[in-house]
């Protein structure tokens, strides 16, 4: 009796382990979001360096001139950054004008850094990053690394 118990128990979670998924994380580091110690900070988002230089540059550039690294999530505010970031910033043609803090950040709109980078890499680093915060309301403090 006592082994079919455990025997049950075993296939218990085994079950419920393949249901979720297993036990192990397997998604690439680089692109997992995880919590901080540091309490006003929800979520550090590891950006790829490698697949998007050009943003990555130049989002380092901006913080080391003293914008923020975070970013609090305000999608609602995005269209209103943006024309308030880009106003008399002319467009140039086979660029984009990449804004740090992003449109969607609280902490973007008028101030913000531009630079023109390529379509290819600026669509691509905001795809990655809207696809990463996707699950985060707004209100989400989010902390951007670079390794």
């Amino acid at each position: 009796m006592k082994k079919l118990i455990i025997s049950l128990i075993l296939a218990l979670i085994l079950g419920v382990a393949a249901y979720t998924g297993g036990f192990w994380d397997e998604s690439d580091p680089k692109e997992v979001t995880t919590p901080l110690s540091n309490e006003d900070v929800a979520v550090q988002l590891v950006f790829p360096v490698e697949r998007y230089p050009e943003t990555a540059e130049h989002i380092q550039n901006a913080i080391e001139s003293g914008h923020p690294s975070t970013c609090t999530i305000d999608r609602n505010g995005a269209d209103d950054n943006r024309k308030e970031s880009l106003r008399g910033i002319d467009t140039k043609k086979g660029y984009d004008r990449d804004e740090w803090p992003m449109a969607m950040c609280a902490e973007g709109g008028e101030g913000a850094d531009i630079e023109y980078i390529s379509p290819s890499d600026n669509r691509g680093a905001g795809s990655w990053v809207g696809n990463q915060l996707e699950e985060y309301p707004d209100g989400t403090l989010i902390e951007f690394i670079f390794e």
